[in-house]
């Protein structure tokens, strides 16, 4: 420092920190001195107004008089009044979290993670469950905020680890509550008998209230956060099922929970053994296959084999897929569809009464589904560009997509690019042609003559 700073401590006999004055003037004019007074009453009569609206308004109606980059001078401005002279601000109160009581559980969108599943963009959720007293945590991935859900992610916490707290709190989700006549939240029958299985007391945060839950939304920000750490260390964000994402998030909790067991160890002693079996985290529907071999599964149509229709069968209904069985055996898996009104055709289901009725192809109103590959649909169009008879044209296509189905739909995919490519004609037949197996010419063997004397030189060597 210069002399003279120096001199002016030692003779003030106080500390630099000390000498600080408070300011009390302006090192520039107020550019909000004309209308602050109007602002201040504005406030006053609203104060939940924010300050970016009324910049907006100030500036609509003095066109001229403020520029766009004092918004946040006026921000600190309105800041400074609501500090000084606002209304009283609610204050939140920190909880003291006591170990083993209990569990929470909430749902996370994972959109920013950016992670693809074989290529393609997958939205998704996790549900989420932690301890808030040693911030133990367990996640499972899921579509939707569904009781099913629910019931996969705390069952998959609860068999991890092993213990059971006394009570389970979420949201006032609809999966776990509905709304009452007096605009309060009650429990769904479901969800307090999955709770009572295990042991443990429903609980949810108050409507409107949720800092209540603050535990776990502080967990979800921290979790993705991580999260996206490790996805830059692994170098990508696609993986090859949703199986193989979930373990590998499952694996980083797990390296998060190591530096936890000192907490988690005080709350494993007062927790209750986990003692009951894991329930069913399907439910079970029944459906039957109508005319056009299609089931009805939550407003939305799967296609069946042929041979069921007229059946009943009974569906096991997953968060993220359906099981279809008939007499006890599995007879199609499908991924779940999410919404109403939606269909999911499988085109081997249904070639087989399309080429024996090809007239319907048309107007078929699951038509796309026999389009497996886009280039199914060139190899459709491009038939048609050639050809006057429509009925004709459909019926060799439809043989086309049969060979597929019984088949290899990636060797009649690669036959009808090297057909269009090649500028051919394309038939049922050139396919076959090309997809047909090699044939295969078992090589003459000459028949083997065996040599009995060799056995005999064999055991006059042992003898000797």
């Amino acid at each position: 420092m210069s002399r003279t700073t120096a001199r002016r401590y030692m003779e003030s006999g106080k500390l630099p920190s000390e000498m600080k004055g408070l300011r009390t003037w302006r090192t520039r004019e107020d550019p909000f001195a004309e209308d602050w007074l109007e602002v201040k009453e504005r406030l006053g009569a609203a104060p939940e107004l924010e300050a970016k609206v009324l910049f907006e308004d100030l500036c609509e109606r003095h066109p001229g008089r403020y520029q766009e980059g004092q918004l946040r001078t006026f921000q600190r401005r309105v800041r400074e009044w609501r500090a000084l002279s606002g209304p009283p601000k609610r204050l939140f109160f920190a909880q003291e979290h006591r170990p083993g009581e209990a569990m929470q559980t909430d749902f996370t969108w994972c959109t920013e993670l950016r992670v693809t599943i074989k290529g393609e963009p997958f939205s998704h959720q996790l549900c989420h469950q932690v301890l808030p007293y040693s911030n133990w945590e367990w996640a499972t991935v899921c579509q939707s905020e569904s009781m099913l859900a629910i019931r996969r992610g705390l069952q998959s916490a609860l068999f991890r680890l092993g213990r059971v707290p006394k009570t389970h709190q979420t949201d006032n989700s609809t999966a776990a509550t509905h709304r009452l006549a007096d605009g309060k939240r009650g429990f769904n029958e479901e969800y307090v008998a999955l709770v009572k299985h295990f042991g443990m007391k429903p609980r949810t945060t108050a409507v409107g209230e949720k800092e209540q839950n603050g535990d776990i939304e502080a967990a979800n920000g921290a979790l993705k956060r991580r999260l996206e750490q490790y996805l830059l260390l692994r170098g990508s964000r696609d993986f090859g099922s949703l199986e193989e994402w979930e373990g590998w998030v499952q694996g980083v909790i797990i390296k998060a929970n190591r530096g936890r067991r000192g907490r988690l160890a005080d709350e494993m002693r007062v927790m209750r053994q986990l003692d009951v079996a894991r329930l069913p985290e399907y439910r079970e529907m029944k459906a039957r296959v109508n005319q056009g071999g299609m089931i009805r599964v939550k407003n939305n149509g799967y296609s069946m084999p042929s041979r069921l229709k007229g059946e009943m069968v009974r569906v096991h209904v997953y968060e993220s897929q359906l099981e279809v069985y008939f007499k006890g055996q599995l007879q199609a898996v499908f991924e779940r569809l999410r919404g109403e009104g939606r269909w999911r055709v499988n085109y081997r289901h249904v070639i087989d009464s399309m080429v024996k009725s090809p007239g319907a192809f048309e107007r078929y109103r699951y038509r796309d589904a026999l389009f497996p590959r886009e280039v199914f649909r060139r190899a459709h169009e491009a038939m048609h560009r050639g050809s006057n008879r429509r009925w004709r044209t459909d019926l060799e296509y439809l043989r086309i997509v049969q060979l597929a189905a019984k088949g290899s739909e990636h060797e009649v995919a690669a036959a009808l690019e090297l057909l269009l490519g090649a500028g051919m004609e394309i038939t049922s037949d050139a396919v076959r042609e090309l997809v047909k197996p090699p044939k295969i010419e078992v090589p003459a063997l000459k028949p083997l003559e065996a040599d009995l004397g060799e056995y005999d030189v064999l055991h006059h060597a042992e003898v000797a």
